[in-house]
């Protein structure tokens, strides 16, 4: 028997767009599936660095149409699937999926049921619990894309990933050792230090205090074959002059100042877009052994304010917020 669907939820939305003030808890109707969407009952999303950007409209102008108020934000999250479109084929009801639904005219994950794409979800790798999956779709799809599509990564290639403890950085160290490269990850703090060190990391060091130019130099004394930038700051511009000539550099739009490469060094800017390609090999490589994503809080719904005041200061991984 088909689950029972409501014909209303409670979701973290906006009435307008605008500072934190304008988040709150409203009741909104459930959206309905297209033919290639799936309905998703949200069980954990995530909060990320740029929703505070999406919640100013910052970003409305890169939405399909005009913005629909109550508008709920919210780019990833997990849960399980309660209705599939009459065209989709890889989902069922009862399925347990992480996706994407990022500037979604339908609304994010910020709610208690979301609907998006087929082709932006995937089923929760085997032996990662939702909460963990709940936090990753966004941030692995950034992480993946830079390392295999940007940089081109191959085995036994040295790798310098700064901001190596955030939630691209620290799902980026575990899928570049995984791909067989080398890593030196510059992480935020001691307990970002401890992080990338646990996650495999050959060599790490701290990103404000520590000898980053050093730390280069003994790690590859004839230069870096590649680095990806999740942060920067004076010491990842000093960083990055030890890249190698025709080595690659890549970084996520968004990250301030722009990095800069010495003479015949590649700088590429991308987006994580999703796909079903990027996802499948997502669950691939976590599928291949034992893998962490770092939960640096878990917050109510009603504490989405809150949550995105601190993801905006130190922490570790991605924060989330428990819907169901």
């Amino acid at each position: 028997m088909a689950p029972s669907i409501p014909d209303k939820m409670k979701a973290a939305a906006l009435d307008r767009f605008g500072g934190p003030e304008v988040l709150g808890i409203k009741t909104v109707p459930v959206p309905t599936c297209g033919d290639d969407e799936i309905l998703i009952r949200v069980e954990g999303a995530g909060v990320g660095v740029w929703d505070s950007l999406e919640r100013e409209g910052e970003m409305a102008g890169m939405m399909e149409g005009t913005p629909q108020f109550p508008y709920v934000p919210g780019t990833d999250g997990a849960g399980e699937v309660m209705a599939v479109g009459s065209n989709v084929r890889r989902f069922k009801v009862g399925d347990r999926v992480y996706a994407i639904a990022f500037l979604s005219p339908k609304g994010g994950f910020y709610a208690e049921f979301t609907v998006v794409k087929e082709k932006h979800a995937a089923r929760i790798p085997k032996g990662m619990k939702v909460e963990q999956a709940a936090a990753l779709a966004a941030d692995g799809v950034t992480a993946l894309q830079g390392l295999e599509d940007q940089l081109r990564l191959q085995a036994g290639q040295r790798l310098l990933i700064f901001g190596a403890s955030g939630g691209v950085g620290h799902l980026a160290v575990q899928l570049a050792r995984r791909l067989g490269a080398r890593v030196l990850a510059v992480a935020s703090g001691e307990d970002g230090v401890e992080l990338a060190r646990r996650l495999g990391a050959e060599a790490v060091v701290e990103g404000h205090h520590g000898e980053v130019e050093k730390a280069c130099r003994d790690f590859s004394p004839d230069g870096l074959d590649a680095a990806l930038v999740l942060a920067c700051n004076d010491r990842c511009l000093s960083a990055l002059k030890h890249v190698r000539q025709g080595g690659r550099i890549a970084y996520p739009n968004g990250v301030e100042p722009i990095p800069q490469g010495p003479e015949g060094v590649e700088v590429i800017a991308y987006d994580g877009v999703p796909s079903q390609k990027t996802l499948e090999r997502l669950n691939e490589l976590i599928e291949a052994g034992p893998f962490h994503v770092e939960i640096g809080h878990v917050y109510a719904m009603e504490e989405a304010v809150r949550a995105q005041k601190e993801v905006l200061q130190h922490h570790l991984g991605k924060l989330t917020l428990r819907i169901h």
